[in-house]
């Protein structure tokens, strides 16, 4: 697969990587408002198809490099709701990549206007716990991507 060749995928807009979604009713409580824990699960499914957008997937992380990725750190904001069918777009950016570790700012959007507000760290481990270096090609493909955004600011 050519990378963001999947529309599922979502898709680059200079420094940051765009991914629709659309709320459903196994999303919200009884009022018909997103519960605040999908939002972490939204913000997944949009890092998922980030790093697939850039060839890259978990599965092959974990079977050939024997890695994987886990949240170190969280931060949110909740600013406003979202609601039942409600079409929303993670907007993702890496803000930072270290040697074992990157920085991602994730944002909720509807119509332009941010509902969350994100900020994480991931950390690269082995599948036994233990830290690990990114490996130099998805570390390569990471840092292209984060130094066009920034050139593109």
């Amino acid at each position: 697969m050519t990378p963001g060749s999947d529309f599922l995928a979502g898709s680059f807009h200079g420094d940051a990587h765009v991914f629709p979604l659309r709320v459903y009713y196994e999303d919200t409580d009884a009022a018909g408002i997103v519960y605040y824990a999908n939002y972490l699960r939204f913000a997944e499914r949009a890092r998922t198809e980030m790093m697939r957008s850039l060839g890259v997937n978990h599965s092959g992380l974990m079977a050939v490099d024997g890695i994987a990725f886990a949240v170190r750190h969280c931060s949110a904001d909740f600013l406003a709701p979202a609601r039942l069918d409600d079409r929303l777009e993670v907007v993702t950016r890496i803000t930072e990549l270290r040697g074992a570790s990157l920085g991602v700012e994730q944002r909720v959007r509807r119509d332009g206007a941010d509902l969350v507000r994100m900020s994480l760290r991931l950390a690269c481990m082995t599948l036994a716990g233990r830290p690990s270096r990114i490996p130099a090609t998805l570390r390569a493909d990471l840092n292209d991507y984060h130094n066009k955004g920034k050139r593109l600011k």
